[in-house]
């Protein structure tokens, strides 16, 4: 019987197969108390299994390393790195180690009651992202206990013979019968058996849009659908099932007449990527001659050679704070930053990278142990800028990094959540600070542009201010959004209150790239609004002339661009500004 199962679209595109199920992988946990004697054996057995993890995930990078690009996207290296680090977190350690020598609880119970202590502190963190960091630190326990139970790991294609349905006849007989993944999770280590194996999509019953399986699909464009509660339990082992990235859907048990039409869908869609492919050396410029900038949001250095690839043509925002998180306090050097810098300039072959500072505290904690439980509303407070300012020391340590690495290539400084024009001065004060440094230490640096982020009601409606001390602003619409609207976009009870569309918020980006225009400013949209086709054409009518999205949004945008008549668009712009409701406008 055909049913379908609501999730998360995370990854654009269809995949039709024959489901390979991974129902739970959790390793099942026996408890029971040790004896005194038995501590330091308990001890060794932990330790031995985070050993053999340690190996496993060192194995794995060291194949990444012998492969390109197109084998193993950066971002899965990436999220290699960040498990290597919990697998190496002092108080995970610490924790284990506790609960075995002062409670003689088995090395197993000690484990997992140390994971629920700190996956507490994720579960009451503000920031999205790091909420879901949550996944990571189960799935390296998860390894470890099955190291210790010898169990192997739960991503493996089925060697047993499939049955043949009509559904296997409405495909090619010269193929083989694509598989896609049914899972309760999968972990980085999982997904690199997934690419070296012939899944063609996955889907899964936990997740989010920053999960580390729709960080690594988007990379990977496969199809995917996360946070598809309960598929891995309505899903039988070699059931034929539709995965719709697109509209986040799965269909199970399809009928002919829809595996049909998915059938075709999926070939459109494979025409359409091969057709916006051939759009990757061709200028964004729109049909009345204007051009347009298609910069790139990246984490890390690594990821510059693909915004390239993308046919970005710089990078409009560098979330540095990647380089501070997880550390335990070890924060990055000067220098540790500056070849991170340096090596982001470099990748990005001439290119200009806008670097933002560091955008952490409060919501963002450099490590999952860090919060400041006495405050209740941590997004209004100690974070980004004001963050920096309170710890001078840090923050001349990264404008030093900064400056020294713009004397490889063009380099924009840009400070977020700036409200005052004292954090304003404070700011531009350390920023000289940091020069002279290098003036007195004979360290060679280049210019940089400086610019502020536009995320804050109050920046919005005092632009002269910033307009006054800085060379071009980025209007980041994600925090924009929820501090207009007063909604906490990672609550589930009020997120679907989060509304790009919400005409203040409209009214605050017009008038911010109104007024940047006029007095001869550049400005980008760095917010998801930017990668958003939906409204590409809106943010054109208004006079935005730079977007900065993640790489893979940008064929799909420029072709919007293409496709645009900005002087026919700004009157129809002006309408929507308007309008009660212009959701309903941009959806007409």
């Amino acid at each position: 019987m055909t049913f379908s199962i609501h999730g998360l679209a995370v990854a654009r595109g269809i995949a039709i197969g024959r489901a390979v199920l991974i129902a739970s992988s959790r390793v099942d946990v026996a408890h029971y108390f040790i004896e005194a004697p038995q501590v330091e054996t308990e001890i060794a057995r932990v330790r031995a299994g985070r050993n053999a993890v340690v190996d496993e995930i060192r194995r794995l990078q060291q194949s990444i390393a012998t492969m390109g690009p197109k084998e193993t996207p950066h971002e899965l290296a990436a999220l290699l790195d960040v498990h290597l680090m919990l697998l190496q977190d002092e108080e995970l350690i610490s924790g284990v180690k506790h609960w075995i020598t002062e409670r003689l609880y088995n090395a197993e119970w000690a484990l997992t009651t140390q994971l629920e202590v700190i996956a507490r502190q994720f579960d009451e963190m503000e920031d999205e992202y790091l909420r879901e960091r949550k996944a990571d630190l189960e799935q390296v326990v998860e390894r470890i206990l099955r190291y210790m139970k010898g169990v192997a790991s739960p991503v493996a294609p089925p060697s047993s013979p499939r049955r043949k349905t009509q559904q296997d006849l409405l495909l090619d007989d010269t193929m083989d019968v694509p598989l896609v993944l049914v899972a309760h999770d999968l972990s980085p280590a999982d997904m690199m058996q997934f690419k070296q194996s012939v899944f063609a999509g996955f889907v899964t019953d936990v997740g989010g849009k920053t999960s580390h399986t729709a960080i690594v699909a988007r990379s990977m464009d496969i199809p995917a659908v996360v946070g598809a509660r309960g598929a891995s339990q309505l899903v039988r082992q070699d059931d034929w099932i539709i995965i719709d990235g697109d509209a986040g859907v799965v269909i199970v048990d399809p009928s002919a007449i829809i595996l049909a039409e998915y059938g075709f869908k999926q070939r459109q869609g494979e025409l359409e990527r091969t057709r916006l492919s051939r759009l990757r050396h061709t200028p964004a410029v729109t049909l009345d001659g204007q051009k347009i900038e298609l910069l790139a949001n990246i984490e890390l250095p690594g990821d510059a050679p693909a915004a390239v690839n993308a046919g970005a043509v710089g990078v409009g925002l560098f979330r540095s704070e990647f380089l501070f998180m997880g550390r335990q306090g070890d924060l990055p050097d000067e220098e540790e930053q500056y070849q991170a810098y340096k090596l982001a300039v470099e990748g990005m072959q001439g290119l200009p990278v806008t670097i933002r500072t560091v955008d952490v505290g409060a919501d963002k904690p450099l490590h999952a142990g860090e919060r400041d439980a006495a405050h209740l509303n941590p997004a209004l407070g100690l974070r980004a800028i004001r963050w920096s300012l309170a710890d001078p020391a840090m923050f001349l340590n990264q404008l030093r990094a900064i400056l020294r690495a713009a004397a490889h290539g063009q380099i924009n400084l840009l400070i977020p959540m700036l409200a005052h024009a004292s954090e304003i001065r404070h700011t531009m004060a350390l920023i000289d600070r940091a020069r002279a440094e290098l003036d007195n230490q004979g360290v060679a640096y280049g210019a940089v542009k400086l610019g502020a982020m536009i995320e804050i009601p109050a920046a919005a409606l005092t632009l002269r201010i910033f307009l006054k001390y800085f060379d071009f602003l980025s209007i980041g619409t994600n925090d924009l959004i929820q501090y207009t609207l007063a909604i906490d976009r990672a609550d589930e009870s009020v997120a679907h209150l989060y509304d790009p569309c919400h005409p203040a918020v409209l009214r605050l980006v017009a008038e911010t790239i109104a007024e940047c225009n006029r007095q001869g400013k550049s400005v980008s949209v760095c917010g998801e609004m930017a990668g958003d086709v939906a409204l590409t054409r809106l943010l054109l009518g208004l006079g935005l002339r730079s977007f900065s999205m993640h790489p893979a949004q940008i064929l799909a945008v420029k072709q919007e661009v293409l496709r645009a008549d900005t002087s026919r668009l700004a009157t129809w712009a002006a309408e929507v500004l308007q309008a009660e409701d212009p959701g309903k406008l941009l959806a007409a």
